[in-house]
């Protein structure tokens, strides 16, 4: 704080003990506490250049703001170690370059909660646009809207991610995210071989989840609103089970809460006269005893086990769901209509998130001639052209490498590379 509120703009500051230290001495030091053998010591070829002695000069700071430490090195050492013994995790990751390309700073590091996103099923209902591939890789906003749920669930700090393939194009799901790094998690594939049910694809990941509490988010929902505090709750609590609620206008198209004082009372599949207008989201916070109750399901109508039967009979046998709202947005994109949306609302909200300014929402090498009519919300991917006479929006998304000329577009998701 004395550099933020008293320090020279340009200038520069060491923030130091002042000490003069070998690298060696640092190494003996660190073993001592960790109480371990200077056998461990290993000793290379110096390279080029490399230096052998810690020291940083604190004079400046202390005579021209007066600052000075509150702990030793020697103290400021064994705190940081005893910061990485309670964070692990972090450590063994940052081995592995989990995090090279993730924010840190609004991870919650102190947590062994596994993630699962749900990416199989047919998509019939989107058809023609599922015949070659996933619909939780059909673009929102220019992005994958599995990815939406990828990044919601990596800033709960959750980077242990399974996602659940099967169906057609299921390979593309591996090509798009690989294993994790680009997006700062470590993605494990678990194949489902047909659509049975999202319960039966939650019981292919018990071997993954090992004992721990899990967030399961289905690969087509979407959400504006972060879910942190959610996660937070539920790890800190011991419920079995927590489950996130939206209020719908159709209640007979989703799995339905019964809600009395603040109490589930029973969850049903699509009723046909529904009690209450609270849907079961596509986000469930689990532990593993959900895996026990999976096993003696029995299928549905359809066919498929149904994770609203396990979570009723989960609270038939514990009465210990809680359940939390979601106020903002949602939207379960089963439908073309949905999808699109779900399109303006993302976009909509990231206009706002940049202060309305909508070149932000502009890619690279994007030309955008004169007398072209931008009626917002729109978002333009990268190396597009817009011809003179145009009028794009309101609700609108252009993919990457795509031409438009002399065209009037509203309400639209276009693809990438098209012509129009």
């Amino acid at each position: 704080m004395s550099v933020l509120k008293n320090g020279k703009s340009g200038e520069s500051y060491n923030i130091s003990a002042s000490n003069e230290i070998d690298n060696l001495e640092v190494v003996y030091g660190i073993l001592k506490i960790l109480n371990k053998s200077e056998k461990l010591i290993k000793f290379v070829s110096s390279r080029p250049g490399e230096d052998t002695r810690y020291s940083l000069d604190s004079t400046k700071i202390r005579r021209e703001l007066g600052w000075e430490p509150k702990i030793s090195f020697d103290e400021g050492i064994k705190k940081t170690i005893e910061w990485y013994q309670e964070n692990k995790e972090w450590g063994a990751n940052t081995s592995d370059e989990v995090y090279n390309e993730t924010p840190w700073e609004n991870k919650s590091w102190d947590n062994n909660m596994k993630g699962i996103i749900l990416h199989g099923g047919h998509g019939t209902r989107l058809r023609p646009l599922t015949h070659t591939g996933p619909k939780q890789l059909l673009p929102i906003a220019n992005k994958p809207m599995s990815q939406f749920c990828l990044e919601a669930i990596s800033e709960t700090g959750i980077t242990d991610i399974a996602i659940v393939i099967g169906g057609v194009g299921s390979n593309k799901v591996r090509e798009y995210y690989g294993n994790g790094e680009k997006f700062g998690v470590k993605i494990t594939y678990i194949e489902q071989d047909e659509p049975r049910g999202i319960a039966h694809a939650v019981r292919l990941c018990k071997e993954f989840v090992n004992d721990e509490k899990f967030l399961v988010f289905l690969g087509d929902n979407i959400i504006q609103k972060s879910i942190i505090d959610f996660v937070e709750n539920f790890k800190n609590s011991d419920y079995d089970a927590t489950v996130l609620l939206c209020e719908v206008d159709n209640p007979s198209r989703f799995g339905i809460a019964d809600v009395e004082n603040d109490n589930i009372i029973k969850i049903t599949e699509k009723p046909k006269n529904p009690k209450s207008n609270l849907a079961v989201t596509g986000i469930y916070l689990l532990t593993p005893i959900i895996f026990e109750i999976i096993d003696k399901l029995k299928p549905s109508w359809r066919n498929e086990l149904e994770i609203t039967d396990a979570l009723d009979n989960l609270l038939k046998q514990n009465n210990n769901i809680s359940f939390e709202r979601i106020t903002d947005y949602w939207k379960d994109t089963g439908t073309p209509e949905d999808i699109i949306h779900a399109n303006g609302e993302i976009i909509r909200k990231m206009l706002e998130n940049s202060g309305a300014n909508e070149d932000q929402m502009f890619g690279t090498d994007t030309v955008i001639e004169s007398n072209v009519k931008i009626i917002n919300p729109v978002i333009i991917g990268n190396n597009c052209h817009i011809s003179s006479g145009s009028s794009i929006g309101p609700n609108v998304s252009v993919g990457d490498n795509t031409t438009i000329s002399i065209s009037s577009i509203e309400n639209s998701i276009i693809m990438k590379n098209c012509k129009i």
